[in-house]
């Protein structure tokens, strides 16, 4: 048998995981030392208070899981004579998984006759979402998992994800984006466009001045991008932004005509970095 994993870092909850017959795996963050787990005790999570609490001030920070929390995860499977495929969020961008191979290690010399199969999806939020979701509607065709492997060596390069941040003090202190974009966008209002590149990592690649032109850079991203995005999901994000990501559905939708498009609220973990009025989109592209 195999058992398949993801992570709330993905942007997939414990409904659609539960769809696919996944199990998933909470990521943390930390607020004034005390750590919240995704849930991990129950399936929902209320976004609202939580976004406004970082509009309210707020600055979590997100730690890794050590390595007797994997091992929580796994072993029960391997205890079972179970494999494992973990379709997981970049591990360029975390040092999580340096604890997950430590487990990995006893684990497989505990149960040397079971597999542990991973997919780096090099990507987090909206683009893993996007990757999962794919992947997963493969192997429930009946496909092998060395089907699933092939297949997303092949796509994960074209799963694409642009995004904005409403306000960078959130990136800026995290240091995922440099203190001087940080300050611009926080000072005069020129939001730079970030983009998930091919090895899982998160750069800024241009800048719009407002939010209207920024949402407009998203749709020309898509536009120049898109490979045979009518076929595919278009996962539109936000970090409680609902109506401003209604408003990208809708340019896109003026664009191109119906499309297949999910609307996902990002999972606290990624929402410590990006802060609140967040949007971003991910889609089926030639390249990144």
């Amino acid at each position: 048998m195999l058992t398949i994993f993801t992570d709330s870092d993905t942007d997939i909850t414990p409904e659609v995981a539960k769809a696919y017959g996944m199990k998933l795996i909470s990521m943390p963050y930390v607020v004034q030392n005390d750590v919240f787990f995704p849930y991990k005790e129950q399936d929902n999570f209320e976004f609202k208070p939580f976004y406004d609490s970082l509009r309210n001030g707020t600055v979590p920070t997100t730690c890794a899981l050590n390595p007797a929390e994997y091992t929580e995860y796994f072993e029960k499977e391997f205890a079972q004579g179970n494999d494992i495929l973990y379709i997981h969020f970049s591990a360029a961008m975390t040092a999580t998984f340096q604890s997950m191979d430590e487990a990995l290690e006893e684990l497989k010399a505990k149960y040397p006759e079971r597999k542990f199969y991973q997919i780096d999806t090099l990507a987090i939020t909206i683009g893993s979402y996007l990757a999962v979701r794919e992947i997963m509607d493969y192997y429930k065709q009946g496909k092998s998992v060395e089907e699933v492997l092939e297949y997303a060596k092949q796509e994960v390069q074209h799963y694409a994800t642009y995004f904005f941040a409403d306000d960078l003090k959130f990136f800026k202190r995290s240091g995922r984006v440099s203190g001087i974009a940080a300050t611009m966008g926080t000072i005069i209002g020129i939001k730079p466009i970030i983009y998930i590149d091919e090895f899982g990592v998160m750069k800024s690649l241009s800048k719009a001045k407002g939010r209207k032109n920024a949402l407009n850079k998203l749709v020309e991203y898509v536009e120049t991008l898109g490979d045979d995005i009518k076929n595919h999901y278009v996962i539109i994000g936000h970090t409680d932004a609902e109506d401003i990501a209604k408003e990208l559905g809708n340019l896109l939708t003026e664009k191109f005509g119906e499309l297949r498009i999910e609307y996902v609220t990002v999972n606290p973990t990624a929402g410590s970095h990006c802060g609140p009025n967040g949007i971003g989109v991910s889609f089926h592209a030639i390249h990144r």
